[in-house]
């Protein structure tokens, strides 16, 4: 929590105003009492008019005065929890905009949406109350036992008395309320895991007749959930009360004692009846303590989920821009690809995933990959672009490490057509633009036209401002994969990256998608990930994957002579006229 209260420093003169505000509330409300006093002792009982006027007059100068300082206090303890809330969110999103997708595996896309939004809004709501009560409380305590002081120093003492008490409750409620919260904010991801597969995953639910499995297994996270909430809410339910009978005992005690002291001739009523006031100003000060007491464990679990993130170095590191001035400087060719004896395993793996992989990949020429499901081959491509760093081995593009070079310089190099199909919400310019911000109206119907998917976007309402829903759930999925393949398209890079991205289309979209991409990857690297022969016979250069490791290496008519792997996939799709 202290660490997050760092980010408070540019709401420095908000704070210090808001404390100024709070102080100038605690003190009018400390005045009311000796006021009202005045006018009981001096005014009623000796039957002052003027006095009672006077003195009233003054209680409401004091009262609008205490009023205005507290809702000016609030409105800036408002702000600066509302502007903090801002500045750690922005803080945290881009945190983990930098991390690698093994930084996202270790958290879950639930925990940080849940981290991003319920524990943050934890804390700023603990900020709001600390800066009111926080400020408030002390102030109202010590300046209230002072003027109780002054008022009745003997009876003093059973107010005083009752404050150990108080403090224990406070303590205890605290100390058991703590883990209770941490386990709270864990549910809750859990819970929102749970929601967010039910909403992502409606077509398979349905398809297989899974709703009713999938409600019992909300219903036993929501239970799971609701049964810590419960336990939370019965421990400060239970200790309401306690503190409740606390005050009121002692304002019994004190109440009874004054009368006596009234009867012989001690204490006056209106000095009783301040004193009274003091009491409950000291002892809803503590109250609210309690309160604070209630919200900051749960804030401080939330903080420590958020710091947790925060603290998070992401595993691919991106290269010093001094760096990159060097390796821009030393470029000769254009998009050559070479892997070196690359191994990569995925983080709890018993075996890598990829093993001892080396080949180039040079410009102007097409290299396909291919190989059995789980073999390794959207592995090895994710590895271009650095998403994962490799475990051993370098990859090198124009003969330079890829670590080498800084993160936007090295991805803005590659075209990058992921195996699913994403979409984002808005037109379809604008998804296709998602590659290149600054192209133009011409750039982004070429790119379209060259991915098979100019027709069916000028068949569509508004044509190229036709709205795509969130995920594109109103395109198909050939119609997706083609918009992801335009949108890598219109950015014109050095290196083109398509895993396994021509599964949807037909074998005559295919065939014309691919005759259209040879003129514009001329120049350029082409690495295409397939499960298709007929999308890679024609490669310059096919990589056979066996189990994470390279099976063969050669054209089409070489591997059929040489690689026992890639004679068994053409054979389980091809007749064996095709394959003559």
């Amino acid at each position: 929590m202290l660490r997050l209260a760092k980010l408070l420093k540019p709401f420095a003169a908000s704070i210090v105003l808001a404390m100024l505000l709070v102080l100038a509330q605690a003190v009018a409300d400390l005045a009311l009492p000796t006021l009202m006093a005045d006018i009981v002792d001096k005014g009623i009982v000796r039957g002052d008019t003027a006095l009672i006027l006077r003195t009233g007059a003054r209680m409401l100068l004091v009262a609008l005065g205490g009023s205005t300082a507290a809702v000016l206090a609030a409105f800036l303890s408002a702000r600066v929890s509302a502007g903090f809330g801002k500045l750690l969110r922005n803080m945290v999103f881009e945190h983990v905009e930098s991390f690698s997708l093994q930084d996202f595996d270790k958290f879950g896309t639930a925990s940080l949406v849940t981290r991003t939004t319920n524990d943050i809004t934890q804390v700023q709501v603990a900020v709001f109350s600390t800066m009111r009560i926080f400020a408030m409380a002390p102030m109202m305590c010590i300046g209230g036992v002072v003027m109780a002081v002054s008022e009745q120093p003997k009876l003093s003492m059973t107010l005083i008395s009752a404050l150990p008490f108080l403090g224990l409750v406070v303590l205890f409620g605290a100390k058991v309320a703590l883990p209770l919260f941490k386990s709270l904010q864990l549910k809750l991801d859990k819970l929102n895991l749970i929601l967010r597969e039910n909403l992502t995953g409606i077509r398979v639910i349905r398809a297989f007749n899974r709703t009713d499995h999938e409600l019992r297994r909300f219903d036993a996270a929501n239970l799971d959930l609701t049964g810590t909430a419960l336990k939370v809410n019965r421990l400060m339910a239970g200790l309401s009360p306690l503190v409740m009978l606390i005050l009121n005992g002692t304002m019994i005690v004190i109440m009874w004692t004054g009368a006596h002291y009234i009867d012989a001739g001690i204490m006056e009523v209106g000095s009783l009846m301040a004193f009274i006031q003091y009491a409950m100003q000291i002892l809803m000060s503590l109250l609210m303590v309690s309160m604070l007491f209630v919200l900051l464990p749960r804030a401080s679990a939330s903080a420590d989920r958020i710091v947790e993130v925060l603290d998070t170095r992401p595993t691919v590191v991106d290269a010093e821009r001094s760096i990159a001035t060097n390796v821009g400087a030393s470029k000769v060719r254009q998009g050559e690809i070479e892997f070196r004896n690359v191994t990569f395993r995925y983080p709890g793996a018993e075996r890598p995933a990829l093993k001892n992989i080396s080949f180039v990949a040079r410009p102007g020429q097409v290299t396909a990959i291919i190989g059995g499901t789980g073999s390794g081959k959207s592995t090895l491509v994710s590895l271009i672009p650095r998403f994962y760093d490799p475990e051993g081995g370098q990859i090198l593009i124009d003969g330079i490490d890829i670590r080498q070079y800084p993160l936007d310089e090295l991805r803005a190099m590659i075209g990058f057509v992921p195996q699913k199909a994403v979409l984002f919400s808005g037109t379809v310019s604008e998804n296709i633009r998602y590659g290149k911000p600054d192209a133009t109206d011409e750039e982004v119907r070429t790119a379209a036209k060259i991915a098979q998917a100019e027709q069916f976007v000028d068949e569509m309402s508004n044509g190229f401002d036709s709205l795509i829903s969130q995920g594109g759930t109103n395109l198909s999925g050939g119609q997706k994969q083609r918009l992801a393949i335009a949108r890598a398209i219109v950015r014109r890079p050095k290196i083109y990256v398509f895993d396994d991205s021509f599964s949807a289309l037909d074998f005559k979209t295919d065939a014309k998608l691919r005759a259209a991409l040879k003129d514009v990857t001329a120049q350029s690297t082409v690495i295409i990930v397939a499960q298709r022969v007929s999308t890679v016979m024609d490669a310059d250069q096919i990589i056979v994957l066996d189990e994470g490791e390279i099976a063969g290496i050669g054209t089409h008519r070489e591997l059929m002579k040489t690689c026992q792997a890639y004679r068994e996939i053409v054979s389980s799709q091809l007749s064996e006229e095709e394959i003559a």
